[in-house]
């Protein structure tokens, strides 16, 4: 009790003030949050290519100014050009797909297989499946599914002038919002929270430019493979595949399971499942080949049993978003866990001080 001071007593309760505040903004204000999260993201993302532009003589402020207006044009022709094309196919698709289709194609499977095996009842697989179907996936609520991914699509462009406006002064004054930050932390914290900081903002960086550019080179390879298979639908399969593939070792499934059933609905048969699969393959191959080791050779620090368990639990937690989220809070806790570690074991950092210490021996 003799080390509770009013001192003390003053710093928790205004602690616990500031944690209470932030949490209260947190929750009230949680589409500003992500809008600032998602700025923090694109100033790590782009971070490098401004860099590169100083190096090169060009000056910060108009080397950002340049880079934001190369990716706002970029997003501008996307989202009048390609995403168009990706819901129009996307709601032609939701449209076609029902339980009464696929218990059509259930019915072709069964009058094959009833011809070689005998021992198959009659109705079995057909009148099974629309029940499968139906309990596990609800497809009556595609098109809901389908509209909220539009909506959220939508808040993302109403954000259109607040996220590349935090990302600027994020670029531009990234070190001096840094320095002021670090002015709170007291002098024998400074050094571990500098290191810290420092290392999760270069694992992260290099973590979500490595995933947005396999996420692209996937949808592009997919899209293409798709294309040369024949299928209709190939752009917005393509894109949903390089999206899915964003979720370590169920993206690939997702992929070939999209792709399967999209071929099912266009032709009404399996025509198509075969040389689909084949080209979900080429694309995986690509992936794990060429993608996967160039990219993520530098960020991928986790054991590959741990980064599944760690999609499960995200999954379990947040559904997709938690599975999106897994990996970058999961390596942001390693990080810090093991920079204090370390400090505490080198620099002690966290002992208090005045404790005596027990006479040498002798």
């Amino acid at each position: 009790m003799r080390n509770l001071t009013l001192e003390r007593i003053v710093r928790f309760v205004i602690g616990a003030a500031a944690v209470t505040i932030v949490g209260i903004i947190l929750y009230n204000y949680s589409i500003l949050v992500a809008y600032l999260l998602l700025a923090m993201i694109v100033s790590y993302v782009l971070d490098p290519f401004v860099n590169r532009l100083q190096r090169m003589g060009v000056n910060r402020t108009l080397g950002i100014t340049l880079t934001l207006s190369a990716v706002i044009l970029f997003i501008v022709y996307v989202s009048t050009n390609v995403l168009p094309l990706f819901v129009s196919e996307m709601l032609e698709l939701t449209n076609n797909l029902n339980i009464k289709n696929i218990e059509t194609i259930a019915g072709q499977i069964e009058t094959k297989l009833s011809a070689e095996y005998s021992f198959i009842p009659d109705g079995f697989i057909q009148d099974n499946v629309g029940n499968v179907v139906a309990e596990f996936f609800d497809l009556s609520k595609l098109s809901t599914v389908l509209s909220d991914a539009v909506g959220v699509f939508t808040n993302i462009f109403s954000a259109f002038l607040v996220v590349p406006f935090a990302a600027f002064f994020f670029l531009k004054d990234g070190s001096k919002i840094r320095r002021d930050l670090l002015r709170l932390v007291p002098n024998k914290y400074f050094e571990t929270i500098l290191t810290l900081i420092d290392k999760i903002e270069k694992r992260l960086g290099l973590y979500f430019r490595s995933v947005l550019l396999q996420s692209f080179l996937v949808a592009f390879s997919s899209w293409a493979t798709l294309s040369i298979a024949g299928l209709d639908n190939s752009l917005s399969v393509g894109i949903s595949v390089g999206i899915a593939n964003t979720i370590p070792y169920f993206g690939p499934i997702i992929g070939y399971i999209l792709s399967i059933i999209v071929s099912i609905i266009e032709t009404g048969n399996f025509s198509l499942v075969l040389v689909c699969m084949i080209a979900i393959f080429v694309v995986q191959m690509l992936d794990n080949l060429v993608f996967q080791p160039i990219l993520f050779s530098r960020s991928a620090d986790m054991h590959p049993v741990a980064i599944l368990f760690i999609i499960l639990i995200g999954a379990e937690t947040a559904g997709i978003l938690g599975m999106l989220v897994a990996i970058p809070i999961a390596t942001v806790t390693k990080i810090t866990i093991a920079q204090i570690t370390w400090s505490f074991n080198n620099y002690q950092v966290f002992r208090l001080g005045n404790i005596p210490q027990p006479p040498p021996p002798g």
